[in-house]
């Protein structure tokens, strides 16, 4: 077998490049801050000018990681993005309220005046400050709106269409950054930059998130054929479409789907391919689980599919030895059927375990078998006893299965219970994390 080259991981390449950019905002502050004074009313007011301008600075990274852009998605994965992407808009929803409060009240204690009475002075006569109070209030909605109580209680597309107001939100308050930011007014430089970083960042999103899926479907022109029933609850769904080969699709990653009939074409969900792709077709298997999985079910051949991708880094390419263990539970299985057909492997190198609540639930099961027939690799199951007691994965069973189990790279995919209590089991069996491979979306 040929040697196996892992792709290096960008993460610590963005994270790097980031910090180095807050670095310099904080740098063109003092700059512009000869004296940092003791008196309270500077204090505040300086504190408020710097929380602004990381503020400003962090909105640009959050339109940034909001773009998909496809080499973050394939450096850095896509879990690790949209967790960033969600973290850093808090970060900036924090650093323009502080910006607000520390200002207002800085000048609130120069003048002898109520926070309430300057917060009317300082929106009706500083510039661009009206536009700046409505875009700030937009971007406290989603902050309130995007905390994990308040959107488990909101459908997915009242949540999606109110974050769509963040584009609102930052043109609002960009103008009023270079209007009243006393490091833009006076410094031809600085402004240069600032319309560079945002402008960047718009270009990479409207190419990514609204050109590239405009040219793909019109090119590709995608349509479902049939779903065919894989289990209880489990269908999978067959698309055809012209040269979908030219997507550079690989098994293991996924697309972004909305299905343009009634009650779906609104919203557009992540699903796994659950078969290497052909120039022909593509399939994907969807597990019921909320009102647009279980009305996949019910789609007709002909339906127009919209898809955005392909996304996700759990290809091959995180691969770096010869031997390979899959662990899957749930709709987990349809990245790792896909791997299983696909990774390079001789006899005994590859091994796949299913983790199901009970044996009718092990969706694609013969075709699992047929593929672990052809390719010599081990397939195993775990589903829960006749009393419904769960078979726990310990390093001690992993250890019995594979003795040579600190020697495999691990791929990951299912519920997050699963996914963390295997994390857990294969450290402590001796896998390093390095080799632990995994994409989990929740935040």
């Amino acid at each position: 077998m040929r040697a196996i080259r892992p792709q290096r991981s960008g993460a610590r390449t963005l994270l790097a490049v980031c910090w180095a950019g807050a670095v310099a905002v904080m740098a063109l502050w003092w700059q512009n801050t000869p004296v940092v004074h003791v008196d309270l009313a500077e204090w505040l007011i300086g504190a408020g000018r710097l929380t602004g301008l990381l503020g400003g600075y962090t909105i640009a990274i959050v339109i940034l990681l909001m773009a998909r852009v496809p080499a973050l998605e394939r450096r850095v994965g896509s879990d690790r993005v949209t967790r960033w992407h969600a973290m850093s808009g808090r970060y900036a929803v924090s650093l323009v309220l502080a910006h607000l409060l520390l200002t207002i009240g800085g000048y609130s204690v120069q003048a002898n005046t109520g926070f309430v009475e300057q917060t009317v002075i300082v929106v009706l006569d500083f510039p661009r400050m009206v536009e700046a109070t409505i875009g700030t209030a937009i971007l406290l909605l989603i902050g309130f709106v995007s905390a994990r109580a308040v959107r488990r209680r909101m459908r997915y597309e009242t949540w999606y269409y109110l974050h769509l107001l963040t584009y609102v939100a930052v043109y609002l308050t960009f103008w009023h950054q270079l209007a009243a930011g006393a490091e833009f007014v006076a410094n031809p430089m600085a402004r240069t930059a600032w319309y560079v970083l945002y402008g960047a960042a718009g270009l990479l999103l409207l190419w990514y998130r609204v050109l590239a899926p405009i040219r793909l479907n019109r090119r590709h022109r995608m349509r479902v054929e049939k779903t065919v029933y894989e289990s209880p609850g489990v269908v999978s769904v067959l698309i055809t479409g012209r040269r979908l080969h030219r997507l550079g699709a690989q098994p293991g990653q996924f697309f972004r789907w909305r299905f343009l009939t009634d009650g779906l074409r609104w919203s557009s969900n992540p699903y796994s391919l659950s078969a290497p792709p052909r120039p022909d077709l593509l399939r994907i298997t969807v597990k019921a689980n909320g009102e647009h999985s279980e009305a996949v079910a019910g789609l007709r051949p002909g339906t127009r599919v919209w898809a955005e991708g392909p996304y996700g880094a759990m290809t091959a390419a995180r691969r770096s030895q010869e031997k390979v263990l899959m662990i899957a539970g749930g709709a987990g299985i349809t990245p790792m059927r896909a791997l299983f057909e696909t990774l390079p492997g001789e006899p005994g190198d590859l091994t796949l375990l299913y983790r199901a609540g009970k044996t009718e639930d092990l969706a694609l099961w013969g075709e699992l078998r047929r593929i672990a027939s052809a390719r010599g690799a081990r397939l195993l199951y775990a589903v829960n006893g006749p009393d419904g007691v769960r078979p726990e994965i310990t390093p001690q069973r992993l250890r019995e299965l594979l003795p040579d189990i600190d020697d495999h790279d691990v791929y990951v995919c299912g519920p997050p219970g699963l996914a963390s209590q295997s994390y857990e089991a294969l450290r402590a069996a001796g896998v390093p994390a390095r080799r632990i491979h995994h994409e989990s979306f929740e935040m």
